[in-house]
């Protein structure tokens, strides 16, 4: 691994190309990151005593060996934020000066348009994607495109790139606006250049390590790219379009954030029979995968598993069911917001996939556990052991007696655990407040 001081438009001029490889979470930055950016580089631009800028790290590695007259484009491992950002900004910059005449075009000697554009963003005398030199992950390669070949953009993109661009293309725009300032900051960016060699350096370890400044990755992100990252190309991009990706993307139609996280959680619990912390789901993985592996599997039959628990998830807790019976009940345990069930809801569910149970059985199951969590809650029960409570459910269960094990072990509960009966049930039912009751949802579907 080499790591050197290094100008940031220096190295975006010495390298053809750089590649968000696949497994990359998309561009994240929003406006608060592009306005902090923006004023760092106006700063630095009107410091004259001010030599530099630190703006992070840029770690790479070349994605296939190549030779003299053949280079493979270098991967980004971290800093594809950053790098994104500049391009934007440098696209941006050059838009604004195509408007401009004699030496307004030039504010700095070096930032004229043409200059701009074929020593950052652009190989010249290349075609096909060799002629951008940054190539983001899918969903966001074909909006940068747009933008470096001032192209419309392409039909419901939702790319941050589009908007991010609009924004500095407002900035540049602005009358007060000095357009040398921005040059000179832009021209004082530093980062350390980290060039790791392929075949030789733990790309994984390196990015864990360095994964501290910027915008804060998910665990999600944090465990696409351990699954992805050490695999050849070919498998990486096989993974990735056949299991990862479309679970992405079901799991991004619920419009909710950190939705991916709860489910690897809910995963793991499933499948290791603990609860992770909520901070510890990426480690966790990584030691689950770990024995795994150590029993002679591959990555791809956990990418599978996955993938095939993510299905049944979706039709538990995001809508996905198609049988009406049992969509209504599962709407209502969503309802009721109690997501320490999922586990015990997953394993389920995943025996009603295989024919242990049936619809009309599972249907039963999922009520048991909504009249269980709203009985305690009317009633005032605590509800800090609900996690454990149903941690063990799993290991109750008589897959010959399903549904009898399941409705005995409600009834076995005791003391803080128990199951309210009925009486107790309508007697607080009277007094309760479910005006003021967080999941009075329920209650009042219109609320």
């Amino acid at each position: 691994m080499k790591a050197v001081d290094t100008n940031l438009l220096d190295l975006l001029k010495v390298t053809s190309q750089f590649e968000v490889p696949i497994y990359q979470r998309a561009y994240a930055w929003g406006e608060a990151e592009c306005k902090q950016l923006w004023k760092d580089i106006v700063r630095a631009g009107e410091n004259s005593t001010l030599g530099a800028h630190f703006t992070g790290s840029v770690v790479y590695v070349e994605k296939a060996a190549g030779t003299q007259t053949s280079q493979s484009p270098n991967l980004i491992i971290d800093g594809q934020q950053r790098v994104t950002t500049v391009s934007l900004i440098l696209a941006a910059l050059a838009a604004r000066l195509d408007g401009e005449a004699g030496a307004q075009r030039e504010p700095v000697e070096g930032f004229s348009p043409e200059e701009i554009r074929e020593s950052y963003l652009l190989n010249r005398f290349k075609t096909d994607e060799r002629r951008y030199r940054l190539l983001l992950s899918q969903g966001d390669r074909e909006a940068l495109f747009s933008v470096l070949d001032g192209m419309d953009a392409p039909r419901d993109s939702a790319s941050k790139v589009l908007a991010n661009f609009e924004y500095f293309h407002e900035k540049l725009n602005d009358p007060k606006t000095d357009l040398a300032v921005v040059c000179r900051g832009l021209d004082k960016l530093q980062v350390v250049d980290v060039h790791l060699q392929l075949g030789v350096d733990h790309p994984q370890l390196v990015f864990e390590a360095m994964n501290s400044t910027g915008k804060k990755l998910s665990q999600a992100d944090l465990i696409r790219n351990f699954v992805l990252m050490d695999l050849p190309a070919s498998d990486q991009s096989s993974l990735w379009t056949s299991y990862w990706r479309p679970m992405e993307l079901d799991f991004a139609g619920s419009g909710r954030d950190g939705v991916f996280d709860e489910f690897v959680r809910h995963y793991l619990t499933v499948v290791t029979g603990r609860i992770p912390r909520v901070d510890d789901i990426y480690d966790s993985f990584k030691d689950y995968v770990a024995g795994r592996l150590k029993h002679g599997e591959g990555i791809d039959a956990v990418v599978l598993e996955l993938r095939e628990y993510s299905k049944r998830y979706t039709a538990i807790a995001l809508g996905g069911e198609q049988h009406s019976g049992l969509h209504e009940a599962l709407d209502e345990l969503a309802q009721i917001r109690a997501d320490v069930v999922y586990p015990f809801v997953l394993e389920a569910y995943t025996d009603y996939e295989l024919g242990v149970i049936t619809a009309e059985e599972l249907l039963e199951i999922v009520r048991l556990v909504i009249s269980y969590i709203v009985r305690r809650a009317v009633t005032g029960y605590a509800t800090n052991s609900l996690n454990t409570t149903f941690q063990t459910f799993g290991r109750a269960i008589r897959k010959d007696r399903y549904l009898e094990s399941i409705r005995a072990q409600f009834l076995r509960l005791q003391g803080y655990r128990a199951f309210p009966t009925d009486s107790e049930f309508e007697e607080k039912l009277k007094t309760f407040d479910a005006y003021h009751f967080k999941r009075r949802s329920y209650f009042f579907p219109l609320a």
